[in-house]
C-alpha cells in the first residue's frame, strides 16, 4: 500500500536532509575530535606507554570500525534505522564528557574505546539514509563529500576550541612533557575542564538529531525507487570489486598511525608543544573537509581512479611527521587530514552503488569491520616500532599505503560493472 505522506519534492528534501545530518554532524565532530587532540598527551599524563597508546588506539578504531558490521546487519534485518543511529550517538555523546571524571589512564581508555563503539552502531544506519539523498542529489560523492566537509568541519573547530582553552597562561602545568609511567604531574585539571566544556556540543548534537528524526521519519522515500522487499531475497554475492575495494582500503588504515601515537611523539620530541598539538589536528581536519568536497565531485567524474594519487599523496605523511620539525610536522598532518578525510568519504560512496539498497547497511558494517580490523593491527604494530625503531615506524606506514594501489587500481576498473550489474532487470 503507497504511503499516504509521500515526500514531494525529493531533490530538495534530499539536499535538507543532508545538510541537517551534516550540522548534526559537525557538533558530533565538534565533541569527539576535540577530544581526540588531546587524547594522547591526556593518556601519557595518567601514566600510558607509547606502546599502550598504541595499542589503546587501536582497539578503539577496531570498535570503531569492527562493530559496525553488528549494527549493519541489525539494521538491514530490522531496518529501523533511526533507532540504531539514536542509540550509537547517544553512547558516543556520553563519553567523552565523561573523560573528564576518569581516575587513570586504563578507565579513560575505557571510554575512548566506548566512544568508538557508539561511532560503529550509528554510522552504517546513518550512511544507508544518506545514501538514498544521494540518488537524488546527482551523486554518492557529491551527498557523502558535502556531508564529510560539514562534518570534518567540525572536526577542525573542536580541536581549535580545545587548543585556545589550553592556551590560557597557566592552563597547564607542564604541558608538552610527558609524565612518567605510573602517574601524572598533577597538570591534569585544564585537560579535565576541556573535556567537561565538550559536553555544550554533545548536547547539541542530541537535539539536531531528535530534530531529523523528527522532520525525515522515513529517508528512503527520497529515493525515486525506494528499497523494497527483505535483505534476504538476493542470493547474489557481494561483487568482487567491492572485496578488491575492501583490500585496499584495509593496507590504507594499516598505514595510517592514530592521531594519538602521533600527538605522543610530538609531545615526546617537542617537534610540535603545547597548544599547537590540537591545533595540528586542526589543520588535519579542515584540509580533509575541503579534499572531501573536491574529491567527492571528482569521484561523481572519474570513480575510483581518485584515490590513487591520493593513496600516493599520503604515504608522505609518516616521515614528515616522524621526522620533521614544526614545519614538516603540520605539512605532515596536512596530508594525513586530506587522506583520511577523503577516504572516510569515499568509501560510503564507493560501495553504495555497488551493492543492492536492501543490503547496503551490511555491506557497509562488512566494509568497515575489515578495515577496523586492519586499523587495529596497523595501529599496535606501528605503537610497537615506535617504542624500538623511528625508520621503521615510518618504513611500515609507507610500505603498507603504497601496497594498497594495486588493489585500488583493480577495483577501479571492476567498479563500473559491478554498479551496471545492479541497473539491469532482475
Amino acid at each position: 500500500m503507497p504511503d499516504p505522506n509521500p515526500i514531494r519534492d525529493p531533490r530538495s528534501a534530499a539536499l535538507r536532509f543532508v545538510l541537517l545530518v551534516g550540522v548534526m554532524s559537525f557538533f558530533a565532530d565538534f565533541t569527539y575530535e576535540g577530544a581526540r587532540s588531546i587524547l594522547g598527551p591526556y593518556l601519557a599524563l595518567l601514566g600510558a606507554s607509547g606502546a599502550a597508546v598504541g595499542a589503546v588506539a587501536g582497539l578503539g578504531e577496531l570498535a570503531g570500525y569492527g562493530l559496525r558490521i553488528v549494527s549493519g546487519r541489525l539494521a538491514d534485518r530490522t531496518r529501523q534505522f533511526w533507532p540504531i543511529t539514536i542509540f550509537g550517538y547517544v553512547v558516543q555523546m556520553a563519553a567523552v564528557p565523561a573523560l573528564a571524571l576518569a581516575p587513570g589512564w586504563p578507565v579513560a581508555s575505557a571510554l575512548l574505546v566506548a566512544e568508538r563503539a557508539g561511532r560503529a552502531t550509528r554510522n552504517p544506519p546513518r550512511d544507508v539514509m544518506l545514501s538514498h539523498a544521494g540518488r537524488q542529489m546527482g551523486g554518492y560523492g557529491w551527498a557523502f563529500g558535502l556531508h564529510e566537509a560539514l562534518d570534518q568541519f567540525g572536526a577542525l573547530c573542536g580541536p581549535l576550541v580545545i587548543a585556545f582553552l589550553l592556551a590560557r597562561p597557566g592552563a597547564i602545568a607542564g604541558y608538552g612533557t610527558l609524565a612518567p609511567a605510573g602517574g601524572s604531574q598533577g597538570g591534569d585539571a585544564s585537560y579535565r575542564l576541556a573535556f567537561a566544556i565538550l559536553l555544550v556540543p554533545a548536547l547539541a548534537t542530541l537535539a539536531l538529531l531528535a530534530a531529523a528524526r523528527l522532520l525525515y521519519p522515513r529517508p528512503q522515500e527520497m529515493e525515486a525507487h525506494p528499497p523494497g522487499g527483505s535483505p534476504h531475497s538476493s542470493a547474489a554475492g557481494l561483487p568482487r570489486a567491492f572485496w578488491i575495494y575492501l583490500a585496499g582500503a584495509a593496507l590504507v588504515g594499516a598505514g595510517y598511525a592514530d592521531f594519538a601515537l602521533v600527538a605522543f611523539h610530538f609531545a615526546k620530541t617537542s617537534s610540535v608543544t603545547g597548544s599547537w598539538v590540537p591545533v595540528s589536528y586542526a589543520i588535519a581536519m579542515g584540509v580533509g573537509g575541503l579534499g572531501s568536497l573536491w574529491f567527492g565531485r571528482l569521484f561523481d567524474r572519474h570513480g575510483l581512479r581518485v584515490l590513487i594519487p591520493l593513496t600516493l599523496l599520503s604515504a608522505f605523511f609518516a616521515p614528515l611527521v616522524f621526522f620533521g620539525g614544526f614545519g614538516m610536522a603540520l605539512a605532515g598532518m596536512a596530508v594525513w587530514g586530506l587522506g583520511m578525510g577523503v577516504h572516510e568519504s569515499i568509501v560510503p560512496a564507493a560501495v553504495a552503488p555497488m551493492v543492492p539498497a536492501e543490503r547496503r547497511a551490511s555491506a557497509f558494517g562488512l566494509f568497515s569491520a575489515a578495515y577496523g580490523v586492519a586499523w587495529f593491527l596497523g595501529s599496535a604494530l606501528i605503537g610497537f616500532l615506535y617504542d624500538h625503531s623511528l625508520v621503521a615506524t615510518v618504513a611500515a606506514c609507507v610500505a603498507l599505503e603504497v601496497a594498497a594501489i594495486p588493489f585500488i587500481v583493480v577495483a577501479a576498473r571492476w567498479s563500473h560493472t559491478a554498479a551496471a550489474d545492479l541497473q539491469k532487470p532482475q
